[in-house]
């Protein structure tokens, strides 16, 4: 069944998926590699459309993808389908570009976190929906972290008590997304990188285990491990 997205919602979700995922292996784009015999897109698009403030979804797919992924998600969801630049951030552009009048909103989420919960996407809406003009989920960086030279040898170990790894959706006031990226000069992979470089503050809420980015062989096996073994 389709879902239904929220004619009232506030909040438009941009993904980005034209990338080619090069560390997944040859084969097709990373968004489109199957997971539990889905794509990793559909299954990321699946969960935005159940977060019930959801007013938009606007997906950036290759070129020579639109329309496959057009047919591939109007299953899923109502989305607008547009295609994707070569870098990162001409895709998000290009998908900004194409959100509607009304959401004030913005959210920017990476297909690869294929199993975001929807209350993720609801986490950071709401914290943008209290004020705050960027809004990125984190977890604590529980790894020792060493800073090594060229040669790799260690230069000294990091205080990882002040470092968090980022994850997506990433929010945003529509504004502020949009004065970031017509002012954007050298790509870069991260949104709120790109409004850091604005001087505007960025606010962090808890991220999800679930969010992981499936970048590699093995966080795609774990991917769907969690999926068959997640209550």
């Amino acid at each position: 069944m389709t879902a239904q997205l929220n004619p009232r919602g506030d909040v438009a979700v941009l993904v980005p998926a034209a990338g080619a995922g090069v560390r997944l292996g040859p084969g097709a784009p990373k968004a489109l590699r199957l997971l539990a015999g889905e794509p990793l897109l559909v299954h990321a698009v699946r969960r935005i459309a159940a977060a019930p403030s959801v007013h938009t979804i606007v997906v950036a797919a290759p070129a020579a993808d639109v329309e496959s992924v057009r047919a591939m998600l109007t299953p899923v969801a109502p989305v607008t389908v547009v295609p994707g630049g070569a870098e990162r951030q001409a895709s998000v552009a290009a998908a900004l570009a194409a959100v509607p009048a009304g959401p004030e909103i913005v959210l920017v989420h990476d297909a690869a976190r294929a199993l975001t919960p929807p209350d993720l996407v609801e986490s950071v809406a709401a914290a943008v929906r209290d004020g705050h003009d960027a809004v990125i989920p984190v977890l604590p960086v529980v790894d020792t972290i060493k800073e090594v030279d060229a040669a790799e040898q260690v230069l000294g170990t990091v205080d990882r008590s002040a470092l968090r790894a980022v994850q997506t959706p990433q929010g945003f006031r529509r504004s502020v997304l949009d004065a970031a990226h017509e002012a954007a000069g050298d790509p870069l992979t991260d949104d709120a990188g790109l409004v850091e470089k604005q001087g505007v503050p960025v606010v962090c809420v808890p991220g999800s285990e679930l969010a992981l980015k499936i970048t590699r062989p093995f966080d795609l096996a774990l991917a769907e491990h969690l999926l068959t073994h997640t209550p």
